[in-house]
């Protein structure tokens, strides 16, 4: 019996090309993430995230989904380099991004409706939310990517989306649903400043027209939570960025391929860990199956 195979990573947070600096970032929250990104450059790896991809090529998945912050300021010029990588990964109908909050770091220069990548939200034109179908799997691609104030990296999906998604679920049931979010809507993952705003509606969604995993990113951790379904609980799994060398194990750059097969009138769904080690290998940390 053949598996679909998903890939999953996350946060890549791309080293920024040269950006100008510009007097309307004197008063912009840029300013402030340039500030953090002098800091914190270093958890980010361009040779790390080469490998985990090259990783996830030698694989060869059947979809892979990226769960936000591909860039780290929502400019133009990183937009546009974003695009170019994820070229790198494969063809736009096999790849689903999710923004995240840094996608959206402010309103101003940053790219109306995240149109640079919109061949790799979904397979029309409309908005969020977006469902693609590949096979016996239906991904339901949600944004929770909006401009905060300062020193806040909430995420926020809006009744429209949410009613909308519960809509979409409902008429994918008998595929295996997969829903993509940066922001992860179980409870406790991420501090309060880091949280989904209306993570409380997804939830009452998604207990109410079911779905069979949640992947998302945002707490550049591995983590496997849960959240009540219509039929029982549903997984949520979170990775660590995509860039993060070795070092802290619960950090350290991590990719999950999800292989999905159908049993009758059920689904099996078994995780293969795959994370990086200190001379830039990435090899199996364990596997499980999704109840």
């Amino acid at each position: 019996m053949t598996a679909f195979r998903l890939a999953h990573l996350s946060d890549p947070h791309l080293p920024p090309p040269p950006i100008p600096f510009r007097a309307a970032d004197l008063v912009s929250k840029r300013l402030l993430s340039r500030f953090a990104w002098r800091r914190k450059h270093h958890r980010h790896s361009r040779v790390v995230l080469d490998a985990l991809t090259a990783d996830v090529a030698a694989r060869a998945p059947d979809h892979i989904a990226v769960t936000g912050d591909l860039t780290n300021f929502s400019t133009p010029q990183e937009y546009a380099a974003a695009r170019a990588w994820l070229e790198t990964l494969g063809d736009a109908s096999a790849v689903t991004v999710s923004p995240g909050n840094h996608d959206a770091l402010v309103r101003r220069g940053a790219p109306e409706g995240f149109a640079p990548w919109a061949p790799w939200l979904g397979d029309d034109a409309a908005g969020f939310p977006h469902l693609r179908v590949r096979g016996p799997v239906a991904i339901l691609n949600l944004s929770s990517a909006v401009a905060t104030p300062p020193h806040s990296a909430r995420g926020r999906l809006g009744r429209a989306q949410v009613e909308r998604a519960a809509a979409l679920l409902r008429e994918a049931e008998g595929l295996f649903r997969v829903v993509l979010i940066h922001h992860p809507p179980a409870p406790g993952l991420v501090s309060p400043r880091k949280s989904l705003v209306d993570a409380q509606d997804l939830r009452a969604a998604l207990a109410e027209a079911g779905a069979e995993l949640v992947l998302h990113g945002h707490s550049h951790e591995g983590s496997l939570a849960a959240v009540r379904g219509a039929i029982g609980p549903i997984p949520v799994l979170g990775v660590p960025s995509a860039s993060t060398p070795a070092g802290r194990p619960e950090r350290a750059a991590r990719w999950n391929e999800i292989a999905v097969v159908r049993d009758g009138a059920r689904f099996r769904a078994e995780v293969r860990v795959r994370g990086v080690t200190e001379d830039l290998r990435f090899v199996d940390l364990g596997r499980y199956g999704l109840a």
